[in-house]
């Protein structure tokens, strides 16, 4: 078989599962956004577009080299510190992106002698970095905390990594921290938290793990990512002073990684200011937040995603595509990117959209929803 003919085999496969996925411009002003994860609108926010303009005009257009090389910049130093005051962590490590950072922990620090346990519904990052570290690694069933205590005893004796989600990118519930991270220390295990959904969100938008006075604990670390509230790029390790020192002596996606832009620092740096600053942001989320389920009959989530199960995935395309021709943009989530294999429209609150905007969208999906649920399948 030829290669091409084995790409077209491979397309017409995704076509006929109905899980082909493109990658159209389809955002506009005239369009209402319940699809991005710009989670408290600051990705254009004049006071963030500003900080971005400023950092560039005074370092570059980009780091011009890795961060062990000349690529750190004054401007992550204040990033990360800055990161560290909001969520009270005492050092903090910045890369490039959010999957970055999940790679560098992982494979820092499991590799040879260790094993990584997975909530099931773990980021797909998180999959691939246990893949990277080389460790034997299993997954763990979602937010079960007696499944992991069981894991971890058959596990006395090795070093363990667990990693989970504060809140999770699909159905967007919370994890029970307190608990998971009790059954980790009983046990000597080190628990990763990925509160990509939950800084800016959770905790008056300090992290799920800071509102739960979980923050500093020894055996635990964050990551974070730059590109979701914070509406900048880049990802962070949120950690004690030993843990960073250990990430840039051996994390490769850091090591060999071009420094993140000073654009993207900028802004990011300007996001923590204002998080800090404004509380009422995270609370303008859940408020809208709770709109949006309550049009579309469904409990509210955790945080800014909220779950909408549909038939199949070639009905969740097609409610997609008829939500978009309204005038409103609604995630599509189908397998393999959903953790329980069930189709969904992924609706995301943001805190910039007024209350009669996310209520009139959110009725139309709401209507197309249920319309979409009567469809056979």
């Amino acid at each position: 078989m030829t290669w091409s003919s084995w790409l077209a085999d491979r397309a017409a496969l995704r076509q006929e599962r109905g899980v082909e996925r493109t990658d159209p411009v389809v955002r506009s002003h005239t369009m209402i956004d319940l699809a991005s994860n710009d989670y408290l609108g600051l990705s254009r926010d004049p006071r963030i577009i500003a900080a971005a303009v400023a950092a560039t005009e005074r370092y570059g257009a980009g780091a011009a080299a890795s961060r062990l090389v000349t690529g750190t910049l004054p401007i992550h130093r204040e990033l990360e510190s800055a990161l560290g005051d909001l969520t009270d962590w005492p050092a903090a490590l910045v890369f490039s992106t959010g999957y970055a950072a999940n790679l560098g922990v992982v494979s820092s620090l499991a590799g040879r002698g260790a094993h990584v346990l997975l909530d099931a519904h773990a980021h797909a990052s998180l999959h691939d970095a246990a893949r990277m570290s080389r460790s034997p690694y299993v997954l763990f069933a979602h937010n079960d905390v007696a499944d992991l205590d069981a894991r971890l005893r058959e596990l006395d004796g090795v070093r363990v990594l667990v990693a989970v989600e504060s809140i999770y990118s699909v159905l967007g519930d919370a994890a029970p921290l307190p608990e998971l991270y009790a059954v980790c220390r009983s046990h000597g295990a080190l628990l990763l938290v990925d509160e990509a959904h939950g800084i800016g969100v959770a905790g008056d938008g300090r992290g799920l793990v800071h509102g739960l006075g979980l923050a500093g604990q020894p055996d635990l670390v964050v990551t974070a990512t730059l590109s979701k509230s914070l509406g900048a790029q880049g990802g962070a390790v949120l950690s004690s002073a030993s843990v960073r020192n250990h990430l840039v002596n051996t994390a490769r996606s850091f090591i060999f990684d071009t420094g993140l832009a000073p654009a993207a620092a900028g802004a990011a740096r300007e996001a923590v200011r204002l998080i800090g600053e404004q509380p009422e942001l995270a609370a303008a989320v859940h408020l809208r937040a709770s709109v949006i389920a309550e049009r579309c009959g469904i409990s509210p989530a955790a945080g800014a995603v909220q779950s909408l199960p549909m038939p199949g995935p070639l009905e969740a395309v097609a409610a997609r595509d008829e939500l978009r021709a309204a005038g409103v943009l609604v995630g599509c989530f189908r397998p393999p990117s959903v953790p329980d294999e069930i189709s969904r429209l992924r609706i995301t609150a943001r805190a910039d959209l007024t209350l009669d905007v996310v209520d009139s969208a959110a009725e139309r999906v709401g209507k197309v929803a249920r319309r979409t649920e009567r469809v056979p399948t």
